[in-house]
């Protein structure tokens, strides 16, 4: 293949300028998901203290007593 050197050196332009982007553009997502695993583990910590105060309302719940006639039976 024989190239001249504007058009070798238009087609170097083009991939740096879409190497650049595509670096641009990872840059963005990784903030992305950096931002989405914030949430989530907020998210997850809100999750486990909800099911531990689920857990302590079930065991009060598991120690009443049991249920009787009413004493005009």
């Amino acid at each position: 293949m024989d190239f001249d050197d504007n058009t070798l050196t238009d087609r170097v332009m083009l991939l740096e300028e879409n190497v650049a982007h595509h670096g641009v553009t990872i840059e963005e997502l990784s903030a992305q998901i950096a931002a989405q695993w914030k949430i989530i583990d907020h998210m997850q910590f809100k999750l486990d203290r909800l099911m531990q105060q689920f857990r302590a309302l079930e065991d009060a719940t598991l120690d009443a007593p049991a249920i009787t006639k009413p004493p005009h039976y």
